[in-house]
């Protein structure tokens, strides 16, 4: 080597120590991302846990709201503790009538909202227009009216909103996404989706706000929208006309009385007949449900334990719904509130086979479901070819909440987003088509009329969604028989 080169190389070398040190600096002095939490009920520990410890090293929750002021200092209480371990800055507390206050003083980046459904809109729009970004817990809202005021807030603010749909995370339901991106059964033709609660799960939305439909839109907006959403997102399709039906027949005043109690109550803590009603819910037995719901009644009133069988309800136990897609597939969905097991049969109908999935969700722990004995039968997803041979496949698995599915989405949200073929991050866009079809159907209960999605709503746009098989390929003849 020359001098020259030496000295030239050396240089290069001595430049790019430097951009390295000046770049470590530069990430070491990036401000990390200011977050506010709208709603401290359950759901919200999740998202407080992930900001605050999990992923504390880009992220800040400088602010946490609600209307109990007891919820508040709980949740204060419960973000300490995981403070404690490496300090930080405690986010402060504000009351739901001083949200603007709390957008002004501490200046979020983002505004996350995890309260009950029917006031996403409220603080969604507030949000935007306030110039933040905002994420909502599922469903992005609960009406047409109300989705109506969201598009509008994005449109006017050039903003989208992100919507959490952890179950398009989970690893078993990615697998089935791969098997229909890569044309495994061709063109779906139909889906038949069986979703089935428990007389555990099922009926404790019958104990909570969620039985009120001005505040959760219902199981069909509430719980469906989930279910809704994977279909559109498995079929990268947009609904276009639903027909349902809807009844309310098990969790009844007069079911109460043929199970042999004398009425229903206002609720377990105080029912007389607690000792005979196996719906009874301790509701001071569980650590965290005492501490964030029982010991704030006295703020608010709401009573997080009311009898599944009071005639105040106003929403459906069991539902049924037909769905037509733009790309030509139809679905034949039910979703029923009673029932032995919980989890899900669905399988997809194509030009070149089939595909069944069924999840079991709490396995053997679930009431009734005794009838699974192994765990390999908790999750299933098996091809058949059309006049082949059936193949069961090795189910993709994951730890953590929503089999696995809280996990890999939080890390996409709060730490290192990496390349998704599969299109898993949704935003109003995807919130709107699935929660429009849970609406429709809450229409055609009213009226018996089949609803198109396209009345419901003004200005939608197709979602972003992974490429999908045409429906212009060549298919295959038929194996014979």
């Amino acid at each position: 080597m020359t001098d020259l080169t030496f000295d030239r190389r050396a240089m290069l070398k001595t430049a790019g120590a430097a951009a390295v040190g000046l770049s470590a600096i530069a990430t070491a002095a990036a401000p990390r991302r200011k977050y506010v939490i709208v709603g401290m009920g359950s759901r919200s520990r999740m998202y407080l846990t992930a900001i605050t410890k999990t992923y504390q090293d880009g992220n800040e929750l400088v602010a946490i709201c609600d209307t109990n002021p007891g919820r508040l200092e709980t949740a204060a209480k419960f973000v300490a503790a995981n403070l404690s371990k490496d300090g930080g800055v405690k986010p402060k507390k504000y009351l739901a009538a001083d949200f603007d206050r709390m957008i002004k003083e501490t200046k979020p980046d983002c505004v996350i909202v995890t309260c009950p459904d029917a006031y996403h809109d409220d603080y969604i729009v507030r949000a935007l227009d306030a110039g933040c970004d905002c994420i909502t817990e599922k469903p992005l809202t609960t009406t047409p009216e109300k989705a109506q005021r969201i598009a509008d807030a994005c449109k006017r603010n050039n903003r989208h909103v992100r919507v959490l749909f952890n179950y398009r995370y989970s690893p078993p339901r990615t697998q089935v996404k791969d098997l229909l991106m890569n044309g495994v059964i061709g063109d779906v033709l139909s889906v038949d989706f069986q979703w089935l609660l428990n007389t555990l799960h099922g009926a404790d939305y019958f104990r909570r706000w969620h039985s009120q439909k001005a505040i959760s839109g219902g199981l069909m907006i509430h719980k469906s929208t989930h279910h809704f959403d994977l279909v559109n997102w498995w079929l990268g399709s947009e609904p276009e006309v639903v027909q349902a039906y809807g009844k309310r027949e098990y969790y009844t005043p007069k079911m109460a009385q043929r199970m042999g109690l004398k009425s229903h109550h206002e609720r377990c803590h105080t029912c007389p007949e607690k000792d005979k009603c196996t719906f009874f819910l301790d509701i001071t037995a569980d650590k965290n449900f005492k501490e964030l719901y029982f010991d704030n009644e006295k703020h608010d009133g709401y009573f997080r334990d009311q009898c599944v069988f009071r005639p105040e309800i106003d929403i459906e136990d069991t539902m049924n719904v037909i769905v037509k897609y733009r790309m030509g597939a139809t679905l034949s969905y039910s979703l029923n509130a009673m029932n032995a097991w919980e989890g899900y049969n669905i399988a997809f109908n194509g030009t070149k086979g089939r595909i069944e999935h069924s999840i079991v969700e709490g396995g053997a722990v679930s009431a009734g479901a005794t009838n699974y004995q192994a765990d390999q039968d908790r999750e299933r997803i098996r091809v058949i070819p059309l006049r082949g041979k059936p193949q069961d496949l090795e189910v993709w698995t994951g730890t953590g909440g929503h089999g696995g599915g809280d996990t890999v989405m939080l890390n996409e949200v709060f730490g290192k987003a990496e390349p998704d073929k599969y299109k898993r991050a949704a935003d109003e866009r995807s919130g709107f088509y699935s929660i429009l079809i849970g609406a429709a159907a809450n229409r055609c209960f009213e009226t018996g009329a089949a609803v198109k999605i396209s009345d419901l709503v003004t200005g939608l746009t197709s979602p972003v969604v992974a490429p999908m098989p045409t429906r212009d390929d060549p298919v295959p003849m038929p194996l014979r028989s």
